[in-house]
């Protein structure tokens, strides 16, 4: 609870009352490796804090390519935005990469809280804002650079997960074959 804490305390201040009931509101749970928080046509219902592990969300194409859309390490933050917002069929699966700990927020609940807590609006907004900037970052550079430049905004992005994610998923997130990737930094 306390990383959660600290992540909303960068934007927002809550007194200790305000803590308390802002904590209320979160069910802590978890995954094992490989479970899936989310898949493709279910309706995202809430927002997940990850506490300790890493969640990934992706799409399938229709040749069943996976293309990753956001790594969720420790202090993350991640949904199917359309599915929560418009109680739309997901178009993103989220799984666990690894055994995942994670503070589950209901979108319902979340409402009640800005009811009661109104700068947790503020919170949530400014998140959005951060998301929609990082989201259209990472598209002009998938549109206007190298691979290894947006391989290089990979690492400036998720610094924790350079060493430990298999350069598939790597590849998946910057737009290339895992091959491709290999030959890459093997020519660094």
């Amino acid at each position: 609870m306390e990383l959660l804490l600290q992540n909303v305390s960068k934007h927002v201040s809550l007194s200790h009352e305000e803590q308390e009931i802002f904590l209320s509101y979160f069910t802590e749970k978890s995954l094992k490796r490989k479970e899936y928080l989310l898949r493709e046509g279910e309706i995202c219902r809430g927002t997940a804090f990850v506490t300790k592990g890493l969640l990934r969300s992706y799409s399938v194409d229709k040749n069943g390519f996976e293309h990753v859309i956001q790594f969720a390490p420790d202090g993350w933050w991640i949904n199917d935005m359309y599915s929560h917002n418009y109680e739309k069929p997901a178009r993103l699966f989220i799984d666990a990469l690894e055994d995942v700990t994670f503070l589950w927020l209901q979108k319902s609940d979340r409402e009640n809280m800005y009811k009661v807590i109104p700068k947790l609006e503020r919170f949530f907004r400014i998140l959005a804002e951060n998301s929609l900037i990082s989201y259209k970052n990472r598209l002009i550079n998938s549109l206007s650079l190298p691979a290894k430049e947006r391989y290089q905004s990979f690492c400036a992005e998720y610094p924790t997960l350079i060493e430990c994610l298999p350069q598939k998923q790597v590849a998946s997130y910057i737009g290339v074959t895992p091959e491709f990737l290999s030959k890459m930094l093997n020519a660094t």
